[in-house]
């Protein structure tokens, strides 16, 4: 039960607190003395956005609290904050603080919680009912949910719709599966050759990359070779001029004078290890200049593998190098091509059971709603005769669509009638309800489907559209 409730600096608000007891509490007023500020200081309360605009002007913040007794409230509620570890068993305060810039805070007993959490708080503690909302009942989902929500069966509905997922997931499924049945033989034939191609060329992994070098090497061998040659001379071939003379002939003038100086010692190691090191050069540049002595054999054989696979790469329309892939994907699909009909078979076997289940627990929902749909009937027909309505008639119709496409609500269409005049036959809700009778209406079916509930219920602007003798009642 809301308490307490203080508002400061918030739009035209300066400052006003109030206690409230338990029961019904009516503010009345004149049209813009500020009733619906305090229906939206809630609303904030609730998790609802801010900006710089809930600042009266001139004030640095506006700051809005208000105190929850917790007797009696859901064990829902009690469970959500013991999860949030928010101490406090007889009393919630909740605050709300909306700086000059737009930036707010929200507190919890004193605790500060991310706004997500704010109005998750929200939504267990107040229940707010705008203005011209009775204009929602005309519609058959308001009327839906209205009811499932009175008979407690927002569970169950939402297993149906669990249900009907899983069921349209498999028609979906067996939907393309039939499709691609139709065309199997032909497409099976194309998917055959196009593997049998892929699987004759024998690709290795890297070869493609491999082959590229191998034709750009034998293509430039000439000029590879004369380097090659150039540099083995260079290095080593060139008798009394190569590098590996050059630096022998130092060594061999170091070693005579490290007699007379010990410090040129340590530079015998390091010519030692270049003299090692110029001659395995050497020799590996003999034996690259061996590799290219190849005959124009090979060259042919690099060239015509290359050009098979470009010539497979225009045709799939892939790079060269995803060409492995293509076939992988290639194998997949004819893989599943060829066992379609035994899945299909399977998958139409999971459909029918997956709708059994479905029109299953859509039978038992519907079942519930035309028992709620009596007590909700009652209820409210009794809350009519209290709200100048004597005589009047309320009906929530539930016909099932046997026939119709399974839906994730269930089989049913909900309607809700009205007759406001005693003899008259229900009608449609939206056919023959006035303004001011949609009005009193909503507050009988937002009371009645609140009945059990322990939120704090606000409406704004309840008469709307309410005139005449019943205004007075």
């Amino acid at each position: 039960m809301l308490s307490h409730l203080q508002i400061r600096d918030f739009a035209l608000i300066d400052s006003v607190e109030l206690e409230l007891r338990p029961g019904l509490t009516v503010l009345t007023g004149e049209t813009g003395a500020g009733k619906s500020i305090v229906v939206d200081a809630l609303q904030l309360l609730a998790g609802g956005r801010a900006g710089a605009e809930a600042v009266r002007h001139g004030a640095e913040r506006a700051e809005i609290t208000c105190a929850f007794e917790l007797a009696g409230v859901s064990g829902e509620l009690r469970q959500w904050l013991a999860e949030q570890s928010i101490g406090g068993a007889d009393e919630l305060i909740v605050r709300r603080v909306v700086a000059a810039d737009g930036r707010s805070r929200a507190y919890l007993n004193g605790q500060a919680v991310p706004l997500q959490a704010l109005r998750e708080a929200g939504e267990l503690l107040i229940d707010i009912h705008g203005q011209h909302e009775f204009q929602s009942l005309t519609r058959s989902a308001a009327q839906r949910v209205l009811l499932d929500e009175y008979g407690s069966l927002t569970e169950l509905t939402s297993q149906v719709g669990i249900a009907h997922r899983a069921w349209l997931g498999l028609l979906n499924r067996t939907l393309e599966l039939e499709s691609k049945a139709r065309d199997r033989d032909t497409r099976l034939e194309l998917l055959r050759y196009q593997a049998q191609e892929l699987e004759a060329l024998k690709l290795r992994p890297g070869e493609i990359e491999a082959l590229g070098e191998e034709r750009a090497r034998l293509a430039n061998r000439g000029r590879l070779a004369a380097g090659a040659h150039t540099a083995l001379a260079e290095l080593y071939e060139n008798e009394g001029a190569s590098a590996h003379a050059a630096v022998s002939r130092a060594l061999q003038a170091l070693r005579g004078l490290t007699a007379l100086d010990g410090q040129l010692a340590r530079l015998l190691p390091m010519l030692e290890e270049a003299s090692i090191q110029v001659r395995e050069a050497a020799r590996e540049l003999e034996r690259y200049r061996e590799t290219l002595d190849v005959d124009a054999a090979r060259q042919e054989e690099v060239e015509r593998r290359l050009a098979a696979v470009e010539e497979l790469s225009r045709k799939h329309r892939v790079a060269a190098p995803e060409l492995t892939e293509r076939a992988r994907q290639l194998a997949l699909e004819l893989a599943t091509l060829e066992r379609a009909e035994v899945d299909l078979a399977a998958l139409r076997k999971q459909l029918a059971e997956a709708l059994e289940s479905y029109r299953t627990q859509a039978q038992e929902l519907s079942a519930r709603r035309v028992r709620t749909s009596r007590e909700l009937s009652r209820d409210i027909s009794a809350r009519m005769q209290t709200l100048g309505m004597s005589g009047g008639r309320f009906e929530a119709d539930v016909t099932q669509n046997g026939n119709a496409d399974p839906t994730e609500h269930g089989i049913d269409s909900i309607e809700f009638r009205v007759t406001a005049n005693p003899g008259q036959p229900p009608r449609a809700l939206a056919k023959v309800a006035s303004g001011g009778e949609l009005a009193r209406l909503s507050l009988a079916v937002q009371v009645s489907g609140a009945a059990q509930a322990t939120r704090c219920m606000v409406f704004d602007e309840v008469d709307a559209g309410i005139g005449g003798a019943v205004a007075e009642i």
